[in-house]
C-alpha cells in the first residue's frame, strides 16, 4: 500500500462533480459505460473466483462496505476496524443483507484469503481484519477504470491524479460506499435491471449483454445485438445453465429482452427501456464515485 508522494495534486479539469443528469445526458456516456463494462468483464476473466464477490447487488454492497472499513482504518487507525461485529452493525438498519449473510460473506472471503486477521488474538467476532494486496489491486483497477470513463465525459484528469497519488482511493472509496449504501437510486434498481442484478452473477451477465451494444447506434424499441447463447454465458461466468436461464426468463417475462426466433434462436435483442434504466442506474454510481473523488482530492489538498 505504498504510494509515490507528489509535490502537489493537480486540479481536475472539472471543477465540480458530474451529476446524474449531466452523466446520462452526455453523448459520450454510452461509450464510457461500454468501456467500463468491457474492463469489468476482463477482470472477471482474469480472476473469476475473486471478482464473483461483486457479481450481484448484495455481494457488491457487502464487499464495498468491507473495503470501506478497511480503507478508513488505513487512513485513520482510530476509526472502527473491519470486523464481523462492525460490519453487522453497519448493515443493521438496511435491507441489503441479513446478519447471517454478512457473516457468511466475510467467512467466504477469508477462506479465499482475500481477508486476513490483522491481529491473531481475540474473539473472531471483533477481531480486526484487513484486505490483502491482491484485493486492493483489484478494487484499484475497478476505481481507476471508472475514473477513466468519467474523464471520457469531460476530458478530465482523474485517472492521472489517481495514478500519481494512490491515497485518493483510500479516501474516496469509503465515502462512495457509504453514499451508495443509502442511495435508493442505486440500492433499489429499476425492475428491469433488478431482474439481473439481484441474482448470483447477474451483474456479470448484464455487463456482458450491454457491452455487445454499439454505443454509436440510435436507440430503437428493440436493439438487436446479434446471437447470444445462454450456455456460453453460463460457462464464462461459472454458473449453471439452469441458473442462467432463470435470469433470462425473469427479464423476458418483463418484456425487456428476447430472441427474434422461437427457442432462443436468431439475434438477441434488448429493449430501449432496459438500456435507459441501466444507464441511469449506472449514472448514480458514476456520480457517487465522482463526488467522492473530488472530496478526496480536496481533502488531500487541505481543503477540509
Amino acid at each position: 500500500m505504498n504510494f509515490v508522494p507528489t509535490p502537489m495534486l493537480a486540479v481536475s479539469n472539472a471543477h465540480h462533480p458530474l451529476t446524474i443528469d449531466a452523466i446520462t445526458e452526455n453523448p459520450l456516456f454510452a461509450v464510457a459505460l461500454r468501456n467500463a463494462a468491457l474492463k469489468l468483464i476482463a477482470m472477471h476473466d482474469a480472476a473469476p473466483r475473486i471478482v464473483r464477490y461483486t457479481a450481484d447487488m448484495k455481494r457488491w454492497l457487502l464487499t464495498q462496505a468491507i473495503l470501506a472499513f478497511h480503507f478508513e482504518t488505513v487512513t485513520d487507525p482510530t476509526k472502527p476496524s473491519l470486523s464481523a461485529a462492525n460490519l453487522i452493525t453497519f448493515i443493521a438498519d438496511s435491507k441489503v443483507a441479513s446478519r447471517n449473510t454478512a457473516t457468511a460473506h466475510l467467512a467466504e472471503m477469508r477462506n479465499y484469503r482475500l481477508l486476513v486477521d490483522a491481529t491473531p488474538e481475540g474473539d473472531k467476532r471483533v477481531r480486526p481484519l484487513r484486505i490483502v494486496d491482491t484485493a486492493e489491486g483489484l478494487i484499484r483497477e475497478w476505481f481507476d477504470e471508472h475514473l477513466k470513463s468519467l474523464d471520457t465525459l469531460d476530458q478530465g484528469t482523474r485517472y492521472l491524479q489517481s495514478a500519481a497519488d494512490h491515497r485518493l482511493l483510500w479516501y474516496a472509496q469509503p465515502r462512495m460506499s457509504r453514499s451508495l449504501f443509502g442511495d435508493p437510486n442505486w440500492c433499489e434498481p429499476p425492475e428491469a435491471v433488478d431482474a439481473f442484478v439481484r441474482t448470483a452473477s447477474g451483474s456479470n451477465i448484464l455487463h456482458d449483454v450491454m457491452s455487445r451494444l454499439s454505443p454509436e447506434r440510435l436507440l430503437e424499441p428493440k436493439m438487436s445485438i446479434g446471437p447470444l447463447r445462454i450456455g456460453e454465458l453460463a460457462k464464462r461466468y461459472i454458473i449453471s445453465r439452469s441458473h442462467a436461464q432463470r435470469v433470462f426468463v425473469r427479464a423476458r417475462n418483463l418484456g425487456v429482452i428476447g430472441w427474434e426466433l422461437p427457442g432462443n434462436g436468431g439475434n438477441f435483442w434488448i429493449s430501449e427501456m432496459l438500456i435507459g434504466d441501466h444507464r441511469r442506474w449506472q449514472a448514480s454510481k458514476f456520480a457517487a464515485i465522482d463526488a467522492s473523488f473530488h472530496w478526496a482530492l480536496q481533502h488531500l489538498r487541505g481543503g477540509n
